[in-house]
């Protein structure tokens, strides 16, 4: 069973502001652009940087069959349809409350190891993490949030990507098992090239872009944001720490979302902090040392610190 070094805990920590910034590109953007133009545009743009990526580079890639279903599975759980549920609902929410919606993902991710692997089994100290982080998101929301008449379909959307992106960490161990193994870098771009043909054809007949009115600045900029960096970038890192760490403990990132996502939203949307907030962080720190066990080591040392 992969564990965490301090190297993925650094990485895991990077990848969490990267992808607490796509919440703030898109409550950004949807402003401006259509939910399946938003997403389209995310995919293709990121794709085409990370063709480029593999052209400068020269890197030569083998695309064999089981790889091709691979990027296709993981394309439709980890971009199709995550992207698509996460723009609609923040069309409807703010970026913070979808952020920490999306914060379910780990308990989808050990729930469907546990049933869909062998080697990946749910633990007391596994449960008992996502325990702690599941009641700092609950802290997080509080019942100001619950009452505030915030559209349940938006909420349901958030944790309907949440459910998939746990499905998409369970099937992307599918990589491991290739004969020819696929860089990391081919396995973005050819989940992203996956994503950009199936929305295509979603964007043409439901957005009609050709009737759009132009967008302003600020949703262009937002959308080339969240393409370049929390898509592009972001998903080469994830596939290093899903490589060095497996699928469940890459899926911790959704933790830490929530806390770069909302401060984003305080500093640049308006979206206020408070002390729930503050106790929410706290409690899904526990949560990520818990499922580490750094938590259990230093409790353990408190009590028999000669031990």
């Amino acid at each position: 069973m992969p564990t965490m070094t301090r190297t993925t805990w650094g990485l895991l920590l990077i990848l969490s502001l990267l992808w607490g910034g796509s919440f703030f590109f898109i409550a950004v953007a949807v402003k401006g652009l259509p939910i399946f133009t938003i997403v389209w545009l995310r995919v293709a743009i990121a794709g085409a940087v990370l063709w480029g990526v593999i052209w400068i580079s020269g890197l030569k890639i083998t695309w064999s069959r089981a790889g091709i279903i691979a990027c296709f599975g993981i394309g439709v759980l980890n971009n199709a349809v995550p992207f698509t549920l996460i723009v609609y609902g923040q069309a409807s929410i703010p970026s913070g409350l979808a952020s920490i919606l999306n914060a379910t993902t780990p308990l989808f991710t050990v729930v469907a190891a546990h049933l869909l692997t062998q080697d990946d089994k749910l633990t007391v100290q596994k449960f008992s993490g996502v325990a702690l982080g599941i009641a700092g998101v609950a802290v997080l929301v509080g019942p100001d949030v619950l009452g505030s008449g915030a559209p349940v379909l938006a909420q349901l959307a958030i944790l309907g990507a949440a459910f998939s992106y746990g499905l998409g960490g369970v099937w992307s161990r599918r990589f491991k098992a290739l004969e020819t193994p696929l860089p990391v870098t081919a396995i973005a771009v050819g989940q992203l090239t996956v994503s950009t043909l199936l929305m295509l054809p979603l964007m043409l007949v439901l957005d009609r872009p050709w009737a759009m009115e132009v967008p302003g600045l600020p949703a262009i900029l937002s959308v080339i944001g969240l393409a370049v960096v929390s898509t592009a970038l972001a998903y080469i890192l994830f596939f290093r720490i899903l490589d060095l760490a497996g699928p469940t403990n890459v899926s911790l990132v959704t933790f830490l979302i929530p806390v770069s996502a909302t401060g984003l939203g305080w500093a640049f949307l308006s979206e206020r902090l408070g002390i729930g907030e503050l106790i929410g962080a706290l409690l899904i720190g526990a949560g990520l040392a818990a499922m580490d066990g750094r938590l259990l080591r230093w409790l353990r040392h408190q009590v028999t610190p000669n031990a």
